[in-house]
């Protein structure tokens, strides 16, 4: 069973149709969008684009549509939700039968050359009542869409549980893909517009990507102080080059050297002077006295008395040479230990400032123990100068030099470790730019691992693959019960193929032509083909009173290729499916008496619903799903009226097509037209319209486009009824208009120029005058109501107008 189709939801680039929206042109009084019904009647003028819409419609039946449309484009949808485009001809399930010209010279190709034949088709025989049988119980097992019963109800079922499961898993998916999509790049908190990370083309897909490294064991979180590192990296610039330190140069073995040797000294005064010995403090004294006193004085500054002669020469005995030797050895010393502790403040300068960020906490833990270092060294010089002080202040006495723990290969330690950190940081300014890179990456992964972390990722990817296996069994049901339900059907065509009679097909075409139009000489002929060894099939074949028909008239061609559609939809392949039918101006070359049998022909045939016998119960169903019929014939658009539930408001909607230049619009048939149908009143609205309008738009160009050719034919049917001896001519005309020429000249140019361009390029595409249309409208509608006030009134009630 098929699903009615429920609107055009657009067409583009196909033949007068540019760029057509249903949701625009199509919306009832009340401004709603209106839709397809169950029966629906389009009338559009010649060429207005009724068959390129039947077109459309064909190429979802036969699976294909013209190559000679350039990047076309289309839209039709279902009521059940499904839809058709340009695209997805053979996607949907529905049984569409379209009649128009197309149809014609596919089938029924001896119109265009008499000695082709027409395609032949199948309906039911009169075969044995065993497969009749068979069939039926089949198509019980089968069942069907209405009550959902056998195969079919099953295969509905798991049908739905399958839409439920692909629902359910989508939304769930969709969740956590909208999440990992904000995450990526929503503006103001998405990875993608934050600087740190730097990366301004982050989506969807690098975040799965970054996603898939942070799960993996192999991947390692980085602390919060790695964080921060990393942010300070990313802030650091290029920095110039950090200069080599100078070396230490430490003295430290050389004046231990000299300390051992000179306070280990053994010296002995020629004649020392046992006081003296006794008492280094007073030997100090006399030391430093002597220097003020020899040479210089002949009494004791401090006393007063008078130094003896021989004094010098006893201290120079107990101060001899070698003391004094050693004595300035040991002051010399002194000096080069105090050089030494005052070069250690300079020995080492390391600025924080001259480093990359990385660098600080290893250059601070350098700097407490060059620190600890420098004073360890300090001290042990400090050890070293109290010793040779002493020595000093008692030159005579023996001392044993007690040695100091050095730590000057720890101080020199310090500077190798100090050159190994400024030969990093000379690197890191050549290879600045791809640390940051990597900071960044680590910045964002770390970020990716947080996030994932507070989503729960991992357990949610769990449920969506819990939810898909669930999906995956339904889809494998869902397959398997329509592939039960495809069986059966191809079982059930199989037996019917069994049953069927293309013979019979001719003898429908041939019952329609005799009964309905009462066309006794002229039939099909179902011949029998065969090659040697076998029965190949039936072709048919026009006859005239029993012999092969030649240069059939175009009314005959049209009539056989309607009776053929309509029996054809009695095949096989047809009946008893509920077709979507199209039938495209079925009297475009018929006359007025055939008119009336197409439409009986259609209420007979399609509109009437048919039994059929359902186990032993008698039942009626509806022929088709859906009907469409579109004319340009307004006689004929008044017998559409009569067709059962034609007049429904629920089941029927009628449609218009309107064509401006070289582009046509769909829309809801106006009321005047709907319900009174004749082309007098559709012409005189026109130019009522016309009359009405002072301003042209995009809602009303229409009119103006259209006003020759309208007011040339209202004039015909006019003028005709008024004298019916002479129709319109220029004295009718004249006589119309009245003695009034100027007016009649600007009418008479109108109906001439605008209606057949006069043979004019140039008048055709000069735009058109809108003044000029006003007030030829306006006189019409004047002189109508002079001539016949009361015609006139109620030509205007008819197309709903208020009179004025």
């Amino acid at each position: 069973m098929s699903s009615p189709i429920l609107k055009i939801d657009n067409i583009k680039n196909i033949a007068v149709y540019k760029n057509f929206q249903w949701s625009n042109s199509v919306r009832d009084e009340g401004n709603n969008i209106a839709d397809f019904k169950n029966i629906n009647v389009i009338y559009g003028r010649n060429y207005s684009g009724k068959t390129t819409l039947s077109r459309i419609i064909r190429s979802a039946e036969i699976g294909v549509l013209s190559d000679k449309y350039v990047t076309p484009e289309f839209k039709f949808s279902f009521a059940d939700g499904s839809n058709v485009t340009q695209h997805t001809l053979t996607t949907h399930s529905n049984v569409i039968r379209v009649f128009n010209e197309d149809f014609v010279r596919d089938n029924l190709r001896f119109i265009t050359d008499d000695e082709q034949t027409i395609n032949s088709f199948a309906i039911l025989g009169d075969d044995n009542a065993r497969l009749e049988e068979e069939i039926k119980t089949n198509e019980i097992e089968l069942g069907s869409d209405e009550d959902k019963s056998g195969l079919i109800g099953k295969s509905l079922e798991a049908n739905e549980k399958n839409s439920r499961a692909e629902n359910a898993y989508n939304r769930r998916l969709s969740a956590l893909e909208s999440k990992l999509r904000d995450k990526a790049n929503k503006a103001g908190s998405g990875i993608k517009h934050n600087k740190v990370f730097g990366n301004a083309n982050y989506n969807l897909i690098k975040i799965k990507i970054d996603i898939q490294k942070v799960i993996k064991d192999s991947y390692s979180p980085i602390t919060d102080e790695s964080v921060l590192t990393n942010l300070s990296l990313l802030k650091e610039v290029p920095k110039e080059e950090v200069r080599e330190s100078p070396p230490f140069n430490l003295k430290y073995s050389s004046i231990l050297l000299q300390a051992k040797e000179l306070i280990e000294k053994k010296i002995q005064a020629s004649a020392p002077i046992q006081e003296l010995l006794n008492d280094s403090v007073l030997a100090a004294w006399v030391r430093s006295g002597r220097k003020q006193h020899e040479d210089k004085r002949e009494q004791c500054a401090f006393c007063g008395n008078d130094l003896p002669p021989e004094l010098w020469d006893k201290l120079d005995k107990h101060f001899n040479q070698e003391s004094e030797s050693l004595r300035s050895a040991l002051n010399s010393l002194l000096a080069s230990i105090q050089r030494e502790k005052d070069g250690l403040p300079n020995l080492l300068k390391i600025n924080n400032s001259d480093f990359y960020s990385n660098f600080r906490e290893d250059l601070d833990i350098l700097k407490e123990n060059y620190s600890a270092r420098t004073a360890s060294y300090l001290a042990t010089i400090d050890m070293i100068e109290v010793q040779v002080k002493s020595r000093i202040e008692d030159i005579f006495k023996d001392v044993l030099f007690e040695e100091p723990i050095t730590v000057e290969i720890e101080l020199n330690n310090i500077r190798t470790s100090f050159e190994e950190y400024r030969y990093k940081a000379n690197q890191s300014t050549s290879s600045l730019s791809s640390e940051q890179f990597k900071a960044r990456d680590a910045l964002r992964l770390h970020e990716v691992f947080t996030f994932i972390n507070d989503i729960t990722y991992v357990d949610e990817c769990e449920a969506i693959e819990k939810i898909k296996e669930d999906k995956t069994t339904a889809l494998r049901l869902k397959i398997a019960k329509n592939a039960e339900v495809s069986a059966k059907r191809k079982k059930i065509s199989s037996l019917k193929a069994q049953l069927k009679d293309e013979s019979k097909g001719a003898d429908q075409v041939n019952e329609y032509l005799n009964d309905f139009f009462g066309h006794q000489s002229l039939s099909l002929k179902a011949i029998e083909e065969t090659s040697p060894l076998v029965r190949t099939g039936y072709r048919f074949e026009v006859t005239r009173n029993d012999q092969k028909a030649y240069h059939l008239s175009e009314g005959e061609c049209s009539l056989i290729a309607f009776c053929y559609f309509m029996a054809k939809l009695k095949d096989i392949e047809t009946k008893g499916n509920q077709p979507i039918i199209w039938i495209d101006d079925p009297i475009s070359s018929l006359d007025a008496n055939h008119i009336f049998f197409v439409y009986s022909l259609i209420n007979a045939e399609i509109v009437t619903s048919e039994k059929y016998d359902d186990a032993g119960e008698v039942k009626e169903r509806n022929r088709f799903e859906q009907l469409f019929i579109s004319t340009h014939n307004l006689d004929f658009l008044k017998y559409l009226k009569r067709l059962p539930g034609a007049s429904n408001k629920n089941k029927s909607q009628y449609f218009i097509i309107n064509r401006a230049d070289q582009t046509s619009d769909i829309s809801l048939m106006p009321k005047y037209l709907k319900e009174y149908v004749t082309e007098f009143n559709f012409l005189f609205h026109q130019i009522h319209k016309c009359a009405a309008i002072t301003a042209i738009n995009d809602d009303n160009y229409t009119t103006f486009y259209n006003f020759g050719n309208n007011a040339r034919k209202f004039f015909e049917i006019y003028l005709y009824y008024k004298y019916p001896d002479q129709g319109m001519n220029p004295t009718t005309l004249k006589s119309f208009f009245g003695e009034e020429s100027v007016p009649a000249i600007l009418s008479d140019r109108i109906n001439n120029e605008y209606s057949h361009l006069a043979g004019v390029f140039e008048r055709g595409s000069t735009p058109i005058e809108v003044p000029e249309m006003h007030t030829a409208a306006k006189f019409i509608l004047d002189k109508i109501k002079q001539h016949d006030h009361e015609q006139y009134v109620s030509l205007v009630q008819s197309v709903g107008e208020v009179s004025a």
